[in-house]
C-alpha cells in the first residue's frame, strides 16, 4: 500500500514538527521543495487571484482538493455550506481538528448523489483531471455535481515556458505533467496533473457545452477561469 506522504506532511507541519521536506518530483528538471506552509495560509496571505474566486463563491460549495482546508474554513467563518471533497485520509483527520465541519473522504470521479451551486478548485485543483481527455471527463461529471445555475471555478497555467529553455516537448499535450512526492525518506505514488492553456481550455469548454470566461490574469501566466452551463 502506497503512503500517504502527502498527508503525513501536512500533518507533521501542524503538529509542529517542521524540520522535514516534502520534496516534489518532476518529469521536466530537478526535483523541488513544496513548501508545506503554503496549505496552511491564513486569509491575509491568499494571492489576488484566490480572494477573487471565493468571493465569487455562492450558495453551496464543493472545495474539490481541500487540502489542509484553508479555503473551507475562510468560507465557513463567512456562513458559507461548504463541503471538504479530499483523497488523503490523513489531510481529513486533519481538516477536522482545524474545525472543518463537512469532510467527504473520494475521488472526485466516484463521488456522486449530491448536487452544489459551486465547484470550487483552486491551487490549479482542476490539474486532478491528469490529461486533455481526464478534463473531458472531468467536466462531463462536474455536469452532473452541479446545480442549474451552478458554476466551476478554477486556476490553472500556461506552462509553455518551461519549453522556451531548452526542454523539449514531448509528443503529449505539454501540459500533462508527472509528479511524485517524496518526504521524510518515502516516496508516494507517482501521478500526472494537468495545466492548461487558456485556448486549449476554451475551446474544450466550448466543445463540451460551457461558458468559459477568464476573470483575471497573473504575470506568470497563471488565470482564474469561471465555467458554467447555459440555462
Amino acid at each position: 500500500m502506497e503512503k500517504d506522504v502527502f498527508g503525513e506532511a501536512l500533518v507533521d507541519y501542524y503538529q509542529g514538527k517542521r524540520g522535514k521536506t516534502l520534496w516534489l518530483h518532476n518529469n521536466y528538471g530537478e526535483k523541488e521543495e513544496m513548501p508545506i506552509g503554503i496549505f496552511f495560509r491564513t486569509p491575509q496571505d491568499f494571492p489576488e487571484l484566490e480572494f477573487i474566486a471565493l468571493s465569487l463563491c455562492d450558495g453551496t460549495v464543493l472545495d474539490v482538493g481541500a487540502g489542509a482546508g484553508s479555503h473551507c474554513l475562510y468560507l465557513q467563518e463567512r456562513g458559507f455550506n461548504v463541503t471538504a471533497l479530499e483523497l488523503s485520509q490523513k489531510a481529513c483527520t486533519l481538516m477536522k481538528a482545524r474545525g472543518v465541519q463537512q469532510i467527504v473522504r473520494a475521488d472526485i470521479f466516484a463521488f456522486k448523489g449530491k448536487q452544489f451551486d459551486t465547484l470550487l478548485f483552486l491551487m490549479n485543483g482542476i490539474g486532478i483531471a491528469q490529461t486533455l481527455a481526464g478534463l473531458k471527463q472531468l467536466l462531463e461529471h462536474c455536469k452532473l455535481l452541479l446545480k442549474k445555475g451552478g458554476q466551476l471555478l478554477f486556476d490553472s497555467s500556461d506552462i509553455r515556458y518551461l519549453y522556451e529553455e531548452g526542454l523539449n516537448m514531448p509528443d503529449y499535450y505539454f501540459g500533462e505533467i508527472h509528479f511524485q512526492y517524496e518526504y521524510d525518506g518515502n516516496k508516494g505514488a507517482p501521478f500526472s496533473w494537468l495545466y492548461i492553456d487558456q485556448e486549449t481550455l476554451i475551446s474544450l469548454g466550448h466543445q463540451l457545452g460551457w461558458i468559459v470566461q477568464i476573470l483575471y490574469e497573473e504575470d506568470d501566466d497563471q488565470y482564474l477561469v469561471r465555467m458554467s452551463l447555459p440555462h
